[in-house]
Parts: structure tokens; sequence; C-alpha cells
């Protein structure tokens, strides 16, 4: 029988729900933990024309997020923050692009071993998801090009 190891990713997504950045945390890992290190690690996107962007104009993120050193992080780094605060936004306001980032989930976990994670290596996880990233782009690429 084999044993079950439970964890979850974080991922970032621009506007189209494309994967900027996918990586695999342990299953007791606050979200809000992770957003730091997952905006540093961001590539170089290239646009129509300019210089490659390394960082985006704004974010969006729901309350687990919401915490000063947060935005005063985000604001010293020129990103615009969209999160919704504790007792001020309801979070059907994020709503509107919060759907993008449900959709990109939706389409991580048609890879059925993303779902339910067998491996006991968080490597061998890790390259499952980076796959199913690179799979989610380059049907994108297939469709639209």
């Amino acid at each position: 029988m084999k044993r079950r190891v439970i964890g979850t990713f974080q991922m970032l997504v621009d506007q189209r729900g494309l994967p900027l950045v996918a990586q695999i945390t342990g299953a007791q890992v606050h979200d809000s933990r992770m957003l730091i290190p997952r905006l540093e690690s961001i590539p170089a996107v290239e646009g129509l024309s300019g210089r490659a962007r390394k960082r985006p104009s704004k974010l969006h993120a729901d309350r687990a997020y919401a915490s000063r050193a947060h935005r005063a992080w985000l604001r010293r780094r020129g990103i615009s923050a969209r999160i919704a605060r504790y007792g001020v936004e309801s979070r059907e306001r994020l709503g509107r692009w919060r759907w993008v980032v449900e959709r990109t989930l939706g389409w991580l976990h048609r890879f059925r071993r993303l779902r339910i994670r067998d491996e006991r290596r968080a490597e061998i996880h890790q390259a499952f998801l980076s796959l199913a990233c690179s799979l989610i782009c380059w049907r994108y690429v297939e469709r639209f090009s």
C-alpha cells in the first residue's frame, strides 16, 4: 500500500490564467508566508515592445495576504496591491479576478498525479507540477497561434 503524502502548491498567474510561478509547499505552511518568495521568483516576461518585465504592475489577492508587512513590501517594490481587507471589503469584489486563478487550479487538477500526491520525494512532485504548467502554457500557445 502506498503512503499518501499531503502537500499543496502555491502559484502566481498572469491575467489570462497562465502560470508564471508554481512551487510545492508543505501542508501546514500558510499561504501568506510564500507571497514574497513567489513574487521574487517571477521570471522576466517579454511583452510586445520594450524591456522584459520582472514584476507585475498590480497584484490581486484574497484576505489571506492582508497584512501591513505585505502591503508595505509591495509598495516599496512599486506594485499596486488589490488585497481584500478584513471588515472593509467583501470577497465578492475580488471575484472578478479570482475566477482566473480558480480556473487555472481546475486546469492543474485535471492532471491526476497532482490531485493526490503519491510521491515521497518532493522534487518528483515539483517536476510533475512544472510539467503540468508547461502543458497549460503550450495549449494556450497552440490554441492562439
